[in-house]
């Protein structure tokens, strides 16, 4: 299978594979389903399986399984074979409709944030016909949701499905008003994903990147990304192979891969997919990540997805590129060539204003992450405010609806750029700008504080819920209305007005911004345990529970355990320091020490009066450092035994970033100083010149 258009798609059961292999009636049933959201009945259900379990056997398939999003963070399987034993000892291959509609993992032993007890074990998983099944390996693979016997979500993917509902329910309604009878609307998502890739024998030295994914310790190297030469260079043969197992993977399980390159930071690399449906490219996603991970020790080499892998260069994000279209393909978010004349498209973008800005708190909560603070405001990644970058036409547009002005539409300039050979091409109305956190790039929004490692789930569960909330208020301020046109450019005046202090169009970097931003009252949540008390806000709560996209106790089970992750993972990396700086550092330092010592009184007493000031310059400094570092381990160490008392969460993550943050920092100074002037061979680790370079 050589040709990429026979390889792709050939380990999913789709829409192909479904129409050759399923009746007429089934087939119909199953699409009906996805399309329309219809409840398969249990025949259908037991047609579907048999026809999907001869499917996968035939692609060598031994297993089944429900592949679900627990809050964990990474993807859940248990696997079952299609063996079932017959009266005469042997076994006939079975998959039947109960086993491909629900499942029954142990629910107690997932993040639960209270919604399930350790001896509440009964937890179900129910197929979901909108995302399709594939083979990964010798399994088939049922993308399912994953809720406890009482039916609380506890996926990420539930809330999604809910939220995707909700924003089409409401979506369908302001389309009405203007005469559309879309069928549907659906959210698209495209992830762009950034990775490093680094040597996995030097790997496996590393502590700190075996427990926590990211290095604990180091010392900048004496080049870093400052001459952007890594940025859309060449690929290393090494990487491109990776790459391109990589790809042939993608493809096989119908995921839409299409651009790879070199990111700023060195063995820092960025993969990118054609937009899906928003439940589709979230699947697609943790398969991405997963197969990256797996793909990469293949080659002898680690994929990190960790959000700051190394100090001192970029650390890793991933763009959502979202949009809103109908079921016949049409994007809301599409301006046209006048959008000042195009009202639904200004009433579909002032849904997603006046969204940003109402829930501003939720957007940078959805991104909260202890490895995504790391990132935020720092030069790679936009600042912890969230703001919307409109450009300079929509700006103007905007601004000419509040004043009550005519708008001048502006003809596309031809790019001249000095070479007669070179063709002329039309220059863009807008320009574009990476510092942005929320980003208008044509025809979608790029949500840019998203991390690594982290599921799109959550942020476009929060992005869909919220414009469905928009878009209730204008339906029902709208509907009914004899003066329709007049109403319709007051309601998008009114919300230009009240929502326009979210709109910055200039350097998200500067601390400039920083001050207006504040004067404009938007919010600087700058780390994880600042911006999660705003998850329960009473606002908030009656969002998702109106749009019956979280429960009251759904939404306070996810703050419970966002914030003990966040704990646990800096309890994680505290423990990770003290173990590395008393089991390696610190006895590297000594022997480093004891040998230029050794020297010292070998040199003078083979050459009495003899020059030492280099051992004795750095045996002297090495010694302080030894002892500050011994000093402000002991503190660390303190510090996580005076954790504070009792079950309060909020007041843990806080005494984190607070307390033990502070202490991590303080030790990781002391030890990269350290690094420094020790000699190489003596360090325990490989150093950021090794694992970003190769240097040996």
């Amino acid at each position: 299978m050589n040709k990429v258009s026979e390889m792709f798609g050939s380990k999913v059961f789709n829409i192909a594979v479904m129409k050759e292999r399923l009746p007429k009636d089934v087939y119909k049933a199953v699409q009906n389903t996805v399309k329309n959201g219809k409840r398969l009945d249990s025949n259908v259900a037991d047609v579907v399986a048999n026809s999907m379990k001869d499917w996968a056997i035939e692609n060598g398939a031994t297993h089944f399984t429900h592949w679900f999003q627990p809050m964990t963070g990474v993807t859940a399987e248990k696997h079952d074979s299609f063996i079932s034993p017959t009266d005469d000892g042997h076994i006939i291959m079975e998959f039947k409709g109960k086993e491909l509609v629900q499942g029954e993992p142990d629910a107690s032993s997932f993040p639960s944030g209270g919604l399930r007890a350790t001896f509440e074990a009964r937890g179900y998983t129910a197929w979901d016909p909108t995302s399709f099944a594939f083979i990964k390996g010798k399994t088939l693979c049922i993308p399912t949701a994953f809720c406890s016997y009482g039916g609380e979500a506890l996926d990420k993917k539930t809330p999604l499905l809910r939220s995707m509902e909700a924003i089409n329910r409401q979506a369908l309604r302001v389309l009405k008003l203007f005469g559309n009878d879309a069928a549907s609307v659906k959210t698209t998502v495209g992830p762009e994903q950034e990775y490093f890739l680094v040597d996995k024998d030097m790997y496996d030295k590393r502590p700190d990147l075996l427990y926590t994914g990211r290095t604990l310790f180091g010392a900048k190297p004496p080049k870093g990304q400052e001459l952007d030469d890594h940025y859309f260079g060449t690929i290393k043969s090494r990487v491109a192979a990776f790459m391109n197992e990589l790809n042939e993977e993608l493809w096989k399980l119908g995921i839409l891969a299409k651009t790879e390159h070199n990111e700023v930071a060195p063995a820092q690399h960025e993969l990118a997919p054609i937009f899906a449906t928003t439940n589709i490219a979230t699947d697609h996603n943790q398969l991405t990540m997963e197969l990256m991970q797996r793909i990469a020790k293949k080659h002898n080499m680690v994929c990190l997805l960790h959000e700051k892998p190394f100090a001192g260069v970029n650390g890793s994000g991933k763009h959502n590129n979202w949009s809103i279209s109908t079921s016949d393909g049409v994007n809301l978010l599409e301006p046209g060539e006048t959008p000042h004349e195009n009202a639904q498209f200004l009433l579909f973008l002032c849904a997603v204003i006046k969204a940003v800005d109402d829930y501003q708190d939720l957007l940078r909560i959805s991104v909260a992450s202890a490895g995504n603070d790391h990132r935020l405001g720092a030069n790679e990644a936009p600042p912890a405010v969230v703001s919307m970058f409109l450009g300079d036409e929509l700006t103007e547009i905007l601004e000419s609806i509040v004043s009550d002005s005519s708008y001048d539409s502006k003809e596309r300039v031809q790019m001249k750029i000095g070479v007669h050979v070179l063709p002329r091409f039309a220059k863009d109305t807008t320009d574009r700008n990476r510092t942005s956190p929320f980003a208008f790039t044509g025809n979608k929004f790029e949500f840019r504080m998203l991390g690594s490692s982290a599921s799109v789930s959550g942020a476009n569960i929060v992005l869909n819920t919220a414009v469905a909330e928009s878009l209730k208020q204008f339906a029902d301020e709208l509907e009914g209305r004899e003066d329709f046109n007049d109403a319709l450019h007051e309601l998008i005046k009114r919300v230009i007005k009240e929502h326009k202090r979210i709109i910055f169009n200039g350097n998200g970097y500067d601390d400039a911004w920083i001050a207006e931003a504040e004067k404009r009252g938007l919010l600087n949540l700058k780390s994880t345990p600042d911006c999660l008390p705003y998850y329960i806000l009473e606002k908030n709560e009656k969002l998702f529970s109106e749009h019956k996209v979280l429960s009251p106790s759904e939404l306070n089970a996810r703050y419970e355990i966002k914030l003990e992750t966040y704990s646990k993972t800096l309890n994680i990396e505290a423990l990770t320091m003290v173990d590395m700086v008393n089991k390696d550092i610190l006895p590297a330092i000594a022997e480093f020490i004891n040998t230029l010592s050794q020297g010292v009184n070998n040199k003078k007493a083979a050459v009495p009066g003899a020059e030492c000031k280099y051992e004795e310059k750095v045996i002297s400094k090495l010694s302080a450092l030894a002892a500050l570092i011994c000093d402000k381990c002991e503190a660390l160490d303190k510090a996580l035994c005076a954790l504070p008392d009792g079950d309060d969460a909020l007041k843990t993550a806080v005494y984190y970033k607070d307390v033990v943050f502070d202490a991590m920092n303080a030790l990781r100074e002391s030890v990269d100083e350290a690094e420094v002037i020790t000699d190489r061979k003596y360090w325990p680790y490989p150093g950021y010149g090794e694992l970003l370079f190769g240097v040996r």
